[in-house]
């Protein structure tokens, strides 16, 4: 009978090389990034790199303060390419621009006005743009208003609200027409795109403001 050499049970170097590429590598030497350190890293990209690509459309930008002495951001809906704009960098604009406003107290106004899908950026993208921003923000941010908004805007917020930034739930308000900012922002601190203002007048009519400035005289 033909005997089988089932040999001495060594291993060979190339064998015990390629065990060894194996072997997990131990989470000690993994260096973890904490949500501080992203969030400074950011910072330090904001302020080192070209941002005129997400400055230049002037959909972000500071308009004032507000009634108490509050910066106030304006954030124009349809002047934000979502589809076509690199979204890294409008994170980096938005880091670079309110960085040093939410030190203290801030308001933010958002205007819907003709918006379209093109302009719509992902849930997942505000998911995390909501994670990597820090507490200061969410904690002096006093309120959101949410300048024409539409059944989906409205469906959209509360959800949003509700299940990914409860925090900042009670300071948002949804507002018809921009006459409704002026309890809370005198005109000459609101500059806002003059398609807002058209919309608002051909929307709202001139009854709306006529009420409008007679109850504000009454009251």
């Amino acid at each position: 009978m033909e005997s089988v050499d089932l040999g001495d049970g060594s291993i060979s170097s190339q064998q015990q090389a390629d065990n060894n590429d194996k072997v997990p590598v131990s989470l000690e030497h993994i260096q973890i990034e904490t949500p501080e350190e992203r969030y400074e890293r950011l910072l330090r990209r904001a302020r080192t790199e070209d941002l005129s690509e997400v400055s230049g459309i002037g959909c972000l930008y500071q308009s004032g303060y507000d009634r108490l002495g509050r910066p106030l951001i304006v954030f124009c809906g349809k002047w934000f390419p979502a589809q076509d704009i690199d979204l890294d960098k409008a994170l980096l604009y938005l880091i670079y621009l309110l960085d040093p406003l939410v030190k203290g107290d801030y308001v933010i106004a958002y205007f819907h006005t003709l918006t379209s899908t093109n302009n719509y950026p992902s849930l997942a993208w505000l998911k995390e743009v909501y994670s990597i921003l820090p507490y200061k923000y969410k904690k002096n941010l006093k309120a959101f208003y949410i300048v024409h908004p539409t059944f989906w805007t409205k469906m959209m917020t509360w959800w949003f609200t509700t299940f990914m930034a409860p925090a900042i739930k009670h300071k948002v308000h949804s507002l018809p027409g921009v006459e409704h900012l002026y309890s809370v922002v005198c005109k000459d601190q609101l500059e806002i795109p003059a398609y807002i203002s058209e919309y608002d007048m051909a929307t709202n009519g001139l009854h709306y403001f006529q009420a409008f400035n007679s109850n504000a005289f009454a009251s």
